[in-house]
């Protein structure tokens, strides 16, 4: 009993709150990665290798445009809709030819694009890391440290962001058409919803998403052209945790997984605690494939 109540006495409950600040603020960040990756799959049935180069992308359009106006809300709203434009392009011309092909033909492309925008970006902006400057830089206290204010932010834009979201695929015209070709997309077009437009619509918003995301996230990290990597295969440990195709999932299974991460690297180095999220995916695989997330059927 006395080693308990020891343990229970020297337990640093002040950095676990900490940390469970830091896993909010990673998982809202993570699931609108995740988000425009699973509205993708969930709609397409294509896995988009290229999705941690458009979060790269609207880092850089950010960066952009943080030079030429000095606002970073033109251009976190600049890069969203640029990037939604040139995923618009990357869907038209190099997708849609391969509807009804195998998916492996849509795994390469997507990989193909990956390493081209990737390249692009080293050539275009050179291997040193570019910074956003963040447009709050007032902190708080939180215990014995001063904790910022924009990272309470960057979550708070995060659930906006997601909640607007699932309010345009509730109500819109065009989110009716997006619920109807993720059920049945045979039945869609039969009833007269355009598809291919559909799927070219799905895929901008999902590469807005990731856009967003960039340009929220890179005053916390700079930005250079290998910063989608890590993000792009988080998201799709999230995917699979979450169930694919499944938004809410995605959402728990983001939050859940920084949650676990943050507070792993309470006692081990940050770079150790990355493991915990590879062990979730692997158990997950193990023994729920479908998805921690997804309901079980009665």
């Amino acid at each position: 009993m006395d080693a308990v109540a020891q343990f229970f006495q020297t337990f640093p409950y002040d950095q676990l709150l900490i940390q469970t600040v830091n896993g909010i603020v990673t998982g809202m960040i993570l699931a609108l990665v995740a988000s425009g990756l699973t509205l993708i799959f969930g709609i397409m049935d294509v896995v988009n290798f290229a999705h941690g180069e458009l979060f790269m992308l609207g880092a850089y359009v950010g960066v952009i445009v943080m030079v030429g106006t000095g606002s970073f809300w033109l251009a976190l709203f600049i890069a969203t809709l640029t990037v939604a434009l040139i995923g618009a392009a990357l869907q038209v011309v190099t997708l849609r030819p391969l509807i009804g092909r195998d998916p492996l033909n849509t795994i390469l492309v997507t990989f193909g694009i990956s390493l081209i925008l990737q390249n692009y970006a080293l050539w275009q902006f050179g291997p040193t890391s570019r910074k956003i400057n963040e447009p709050i830089t007032s902190h708080f206290i939180l215990f014995y440290l001063e904790y910022p204010w924009y990272r309470i932010l960057i979550a708070a834009l995060s659930a906006v962001i997601i909640g607007g979201f699932w309010l345009f695929l509730k109500y819109s015209k065009f989110g009716v058409w997006i619920r109807a070709t993720t059920q049945d997309r045979v039945m869609a077009q039969a009833m007269g919803i355009p598809v291919p437009l559909v799927y070219t619509g799905v895929f901008a918003i999902g590469a807005g998403m990731a856009a967003a995301s960039g340009v929220l996230f890179a005053p916390l990290v700079g930005v250079n052209h290998t910063m989608g990597l890590d993000w792009v295969l988080k998201a799709f440990i999230v995917v699979v945790v979450g169930g694919m195709g499944n938004l809410g999932g995605s959402i728990a299974a983001a939050i859940f997984v920084s949650l676990l991460e943050s507070y792993a690297s309470i006692w081990v180095n940050p770079s150790q605690a990355v493991i915990v999220s590879f062990v979730v995916l692997i158990l997950t695989l193990l023994f729920r494939p479908t998805g921690l997330f997804v309901p079980t059927p009665k």
